[in-house]
């Protein structure tokens, strides 16, 4: 391993490291880091990322080994979420994906989940398309054991648990890392499944540069956005605004359309002073109406999701430096079939440190954050009215340290957390790396995470159930990767035991005594050469559920099978792209008697860069019209999801 210094400004959103094969000078807002990339590259400079592909790329791979070129840099990108600290995705020692600003731009999702369903690991459940209520399950855990950052900032409801995927506009995020495995010891609860992280726009060099799309399509759907960023001097800045409005598509047989809009505003700007010290703040804040079915009729509820934080960071000597980061996140809705108001304000406050020691870093830190639902209402129901209690307290710290004995990288972090609502937690990680070449690493990691009781289960008005305990999990994983010059392929093999799994018993009353374990293969590679572009991920997922009447059934709503490719080329002034995603049946009950049927998907996309500056994109979704379901209604019909849609969209900017 090579040896290289590079300043990073630390978490919540900079942070100052050292890597071990580049020199970065590294600005971009991730778990709360803003980070300025500046890559000296290395001989030992790698590939893309994503799933088998064939063999015979391996030898024209081997023939550049000794001539990287300085687009590897985005071939191996340098992650921040998996250990708090800039790190290539090799040397993270983690299982991770990183869906780049290009990757982005070209299939220009209407939703995360599109972007998110069939990655490696990653399954996606939803109540119909466009807005509608939807699931993340990462290696097989639910959709509240999946911790959601923007910009280090965490996003998630406190009533029901878990994020409000379909809330986002993926056009006003740069970038995603999807980290796969336990991180309780770094992010505290619910980080069971993994981590995702989504990155806005950061200011780029010069400017000001402007961007604007407009566009429009299937189901009557109007698309607009905009955006203004650039630098001056230490200051840079991003502005964004974005509109998405739709008529929508039936989500039952026979009904009646679903209509969903947003409106998004970003803004996020940040200063560099002589001295080095960094001050800066983010708002983001994205609202609007989503239609849904409510036995039958159309029901509403308005939404807002956003995330707002200012942070400052010192460097109080050459090896150490000092960051605090105050902020705050909102999940509200207003769901007007029930009259029920859910508020969740998560306000945190987080103290974190890094000192460097030549290769080796050292991370320690502390964290306070309050969950509110003051003003939340559970509506019209017989146990309707405010919560019994409205708000809890959690106070952590944090340590982590990142050692590099070349050939062999240790990676060790520690945490606990005091909770009022649940008690105390410890979590930990160990995850150990050899580097069997140039170009091959093997790995192996053990963690723990636990995932917090909501407050629809401590607190719901008349039916809470305060002496609930929180879910903790061991995992174990092994993995090997290998990097190239222009591809690279990882396979991993993990399990995960859950036990205090919060569930119902024969009275119905809500208890800690179920059990899971979620077994698994991912395997996932990527190519970019000769203007081709190819990633592939193919997953397979054991979650099976191991106490109770249904041991031995698979949990329900997740896939147990996954395969994603995703092929584009560039042919001058024109490209062309598409997705595919296959996955089998799945079961809506803990039973597994109620059965839905496996799927595949088709996507195509096509653009035209017809003037300097100017562009038009056209992407037709789920080209084949197929009617498939990931969820049924409490009645047993199917929520279907939108059939083929065809979108097209003119853009101007850089």
């Amino acid at each position: 391993m090579m040896l290289v210094a590079f300043k990073l400004p630390m978490f919540p959103w900079f942070s100052s490291a050292r890597s071990k094969k580049h020199a970065v000078r590294v600005s971009t807002l991730s778990k709360g880091y803003l980070m300025k990339y500046r890559f000296h590259t290395t001989a030992k400079r790698a590939a893309f990322s994503l799933a088998a592909l064939p063999l015979a790329v391996h030898t024209q791979a081997q023939a550049q080994y000794a001539e990287p070129t300085t687009d590897l840099a985005a071939l191996d990108p340098v992650v921040v979420t998996a250990t708090l600290a800039p790190r290539t995705a090799n040397e993270s020692l983690s299982s991770v994906t990183v869906l780049d600003e290009a990757t982005l731009r070209r299939q220009d999702p209407t939703s995360l989940t599109d972007l998110l369903r069939g990655q490696p690991g990653v399954d996606v459940s939803s109540s119909g398309s466009f807005g509608k209520q939807s699931s993340i399950y990462i290696r097989g855990t639910g959709n509240e054991s999946t911790a959601l950052l923007i910009d280090g900032i965490r996003l998630r409801s406190a009533t029901a648990g878990g994020a409000e995927w379909s809330y986002l506009d993926p056009r006003m995020f740069q970038r995603a890392e999807i980290v796969r495995g336990p991180r309780g010891s770094l992010y505290g609860a619910d980080a069971v499944g993994g981590v995702v992280q989504l990155f806005t726009h950061d200011g780029e060099e010069g400017g000001p540069h402007p961007r604007i799309s407009v566009g429009g399509g299937s189901f009557n759907t109007q698309r607009y956005s905009a955006s203004l960023s650039g630098s001056n001097g230490g200051t840079r800045y991003s502005f964004a605004a974005s509109r998405f409005d739709t008529d929508g598509e039936p989500v039952r047989r026979g009904g009646e359309d679903m209509g969903y809009d947003n409106t998004t505003a970003l803004a996020r700007m940040s200063h560099t002073f002589d001295s080095g010290a960094e001050v800066g703040f983010l708002a983001l804040r994205a609202r609007g109406t989503t239609e849904y079915d409510e036995s039958g009729s159309l029901a509403t509820t308005d939404y807002v999701q956003q995330v707002a934080g200012i942070y400052s960071e010192l460097p109080i000597a050459d090896n150490w430096r000092s960051r605090l980061t105050l902020s705050e996140a909102r999940d509200e809705s207003d769901n007007y079939a029930y009259d029920s108001i859910l508020d969740t304000q998560t306000r945190t406050a987080r103290w974190e440190n890094t000192f460097s020691a030549g290769a080796h870093e050292l991370i320690i830190g502390a964290e306070y954050m309050n969950d509110s639902v003051a003003g939340s209402t559970t509506g019209s129901t017989p146990w309707g009215g405010p919560y019994d209690i409205e708000d809890r307290d959690n106070k952590a710290v944090f340590s982590q340290a990142l050692l590099d004995f070349s050939p062999v990288a240790v990676q060790a972090s520690l945490r606990f957390d005091d909770n009022e609502a649940y008690g105390d937690e410890v979590t930990g990680s160990l995850a150990l790396g050899y580097d069997l070449d140039t170009h091959h690493t093997l790995r192996a990691s053990y963690g723990t995470a636990f995932r917090a009781p909501t407050f629809n289960q401590l607190y719901w008005p008349g039916y809470g159930y305060p002496d609930l305990e929180a879910e903790t999990s061991e995992t174990l994983e092994f993995g090997v990767r290998g990097q190239y010059a222009h591809w690279f392929w990882d396979a991993a093999l993990y399990q995960t035991d859950i036990d205090n799994l919060i569930a119902s018993d024969a009275n119905f009353d809500l208890v800690n005594i179920n059990e899971a374990r979620m077994r698994g293969v991912e395997l996932s590679a990527g190519v970019e050469i000769d203007d081709w572009i190819l990633a592939a991920a193919l997953t397979y997922t054991d979650p099976e559920n191991r106490s109770g009447d249904n041991a031995g059934k698979r949990l329900q709503r997740r896939a147990s099978q996954s395969l994603r490719f995703d092929v584009d080329r560039e042919l001058g002034d024109w490209s062309l792209g598409g997705s595919w995603v296959a996955q089998n049946h799945r079961y809506d009950d803990a039973a597994n008697q109620n059965r839905l049927g496996g799927f595949g998907l088709l996507n195509l996309r096509a653009g035209w860069q017809f003037a300097p500056l100017w562009s038009v994109r056209l992407n037709i979704e789920n080209v084949l019209d197929k009617e498939y379901s990931t969820a049924k209604f409490f009645d047993g019909d199917d929520y279907i999801n939108a059939g083929r849609a065809g979108f097209l969209s003119v853009h101007f900017g850089q």
